[in-house]
């Protein structure tokens, strides 16, 4: 589908401060910020705070803001990437601390596999710290046959005890 305009649902988080933007809320907005500068902001949701997952140590800032591009999933995710390192972030153990990280969630397009890309995000269901910025924005996008993403966030904060 060359030229074709896809939206896509990225999930951002922070949890490390950085030099230049401050505190992980910030560099959030940064990011949303400069989404929108490189490829066209369709929406972004409320900023989220959520405890850290495994070693990753301090709490994390995520949201998720709905892009369009003409780009396919593999570019996308390059394009990510690089930003990550514009922004800081080098590669680590999995699960540490990063100063950015982004994820494609979803995308107009379906399902995506490849080595190194899946689509939807293989954990989407059980990721509440995207779910719920995602639910925000687009809680009627299909995730899976007639199941939307509104459903998955209301499926998981069923299942998630409160404590």
């Amino acid at each position: 589908m060359p030229g074709a305009t896809h939206l896509y649902a990225i999930a951002i988080g922070s949890n490390r401060p950085h030099g230049r933007f401050g505190r992980p809320s910030r560099v959030v907005e940064a990011a949303v910020a400069r989404l929108d500068q490189d490829f066209g902001l369709f929406d972004a949701s409320p900023i989220i705070l959520n405890s850290a997952i495994g070693d990753a140590g301090r709490d994390f800032a995520n949201a998720v803001a709905l892009i369009e591009s003409a780009l396919d999933p593999p570019e996308m995710l390059k394009r990510l990437k690089a930003l990550e390192r514009e922004f800081g972030r080098r590669p680590g153990k999995r699960w540490a601390t990063r100063v950015l990280d982004l994820d494609i969630a979803l995308w107009s397009g379906g399902r995506w596999r490849s080595r190194a890309l899946s689509i939807p995000h293989p954990a989407l269901a059980r990721r509440g710290f995207v779910l719920q910025p995602l639910a925000a924005v687009a809680p009627r996008w299909r995730v899976m046959g007639p199941v939307t993403v509104g459903h998955l966030a209301q499926r998981l904060a069923r299942a998630t005890p409160r404590g």
